[in-house]
């Protein structure tokens, strides 16, 4: 049984959102960008301008003891957390489309930050998981542009979902909610834009 929950909180702590977004960001720079400097240019400050400074707040937070953990919230203590998120996913959403980032790269801001709008809303009343929304996301995001071998990354879902069920830090509704609400934002996004 411990070594159940410990293998649930080493699977949720290794596939979190800050490092799926991490890895994601990466991949559809290396992907877009037209030269080696100009992916490295844009995964610097993609980074810098989204997973960063939520990362370092909720550090902070958590510090501060505002925050009952990185991962571990109850819903009440998440609304700040989805309002910092909305204002610094839109500030990043416009540096991207203005300054002319791959286009790739700027509809994925722009699925990031619908998803997150509408999760801040969706809060108000239940809480859903964000452990599966983001690795959902990206498994609909790196399917989208690596095709069927992107497809294989739905294997991270499985665990990513047992892990905070098991963890005791959502019901399966809020784990495949979360799952299947960010995969239909991303769709939708992707499907305006033509990019899919």
């Amino acid at each position: 049984m411990i070594m159940r929950e410990k293998l649930a909180e080493l699977t949720s702590n290794i596939i979190n959102p800050f490092l799926l977004s991490f890895a994601v960001i990466i991949l559809l720079v290396m992907k877009s960008a037209v030269s080696a400097s100009e992916a490295t240019k844009w995964a610097l400050i993609s980074i810098a301008i989204s997973v960063l400074p939520v990362f370092i707040i909720v550090i902070c937070l958590v510090r501060q003891k505002k925050l009952e953990g990185v991962f571990v919230n109850p819903r009440h203590q998440r609304n700040g957390i989805y309002l910092l998120a909305s204002v610094i996913g839109a500030i990043a959403c416009g540096v991207m489309w203005y300054f002319g980032a791959p286009r790739l790269l700027s509809v994925t801001f722009t699925a990031g930050l619908a998803a997150i709008v509408i999760f801040m809303i969706v809060n108000r009343f239940w809480k859903i998981s964000l452990h599966t929304a983001f690795a959902s996301a990206s498994v609909t995001i790196i399917t989208i542009v690596c095709g069927s071998i992107g497809a294989l990354t739905i294997l991270l879902l499985p665990p990513v979902a047992w892990s905070r069920i098991k963890l005791k830090q959502h019901s399966p509704a809020q784990v495949i909610t979360g799952a299947l609400l960010s995969a239909a934002i991303v769709v939708a996004v992707f499907w305006g834009f033509r990019m899919m």
